[in-house]
């Protein structure tokens, strides 16, 4: 069996101003027989990267559940402004698997760290996995994160992801498939961010290259 063809994340048009030319265009849909995982940088468990919030944001609570971990490894830089865009574009992750966990787009973390585009893509991405029937289990996780801020409202984020930990699980069995994942399980995810009002970053665009080179390892 093969692993799905898209990371739990959107696939998006191609975008300008981000950061890795080599990010492509997307895949298709989840395969029922593929396998699935979820995110991370730095430390580790099921939430996202946390900062110090400077903003007005009333953030939504997501917690995913006790078999799933998103862990992100290296998400810190020092730099607050960078900090604080590297924070939700790791929520944005997070937001994006816990809908494919709950089996439902319609959550509040998707509506609030996706706008426009990105947001109907991804939305149109978690209702793939929903008509597959399938769901995932285990650890995925995100690391060499780079970012780059554009200007005081636009941001570009790219990282890696590692889902040979995370495994596609049948909705109605329950059934795991555990077959070992070749280099498809590496993703090379470029995202741009554009600040609210409010303070919160977020995904209006994006790519996603399943198999890269740059994040093999």
């Amino acid at each position: 069996m093969k692993r799905r063809s898209l990371p739990v994340a959107i696939s998006f048009a191609a975008t300008t101003a981000l950061l890795l030319t080599a990010c492509g265009g997307g895949d298709d849909g989840p395969k029922a027989n593929d396998k699935i995982a979820g995110a991370d940088r730095g430390s580790t468990g099921s939430a996202s990267p946390s900062v110090s919030a400077s903003d007005n944001a009333d953030r939504p609570d997501i917690t995913l559940p006790g078999d799933v971990k998103d862990e992100f490894e290296g998400w810190k830089t020092g730099d607050a402004t960078k900090d604080a865009v590297l924070a939700d574009a790791g929520r944005a992750q997070t937001a994006t698997n816990d809908a494919v966990l709950k089996g439902t787009p319609d959550t509040p973390g998707l509506a609030f760290y996706y706008k426009g585009k990105a947001l109907t893509s991804s939305a149109k991405w978690v209702q793939k996995w929903l008509d597959t029937g399938i769901t995932y289990t285990g650890t995925t996780r995100y690391y060499r994160p780079k970012v780059e801020i554009f200007d005081s409202k636009s941001a570009g984020v790219s990282y890696c992801a590692d889902e040979t930990k995370a495994y596609n699980k049948d909705r109605k069995t329950k059934k795991v498939d555990r077959t070992p994942a070749g280099n498809d399980a590496y993703v090379l995810y470029n995202t741009r961010l554009e600040k609210t009002a409010q303070g919160v970053w977020q995904i209006s665009d994006g790519t996603s290259v399943r198999g890269s080179k740059t994040c093999v390892r």
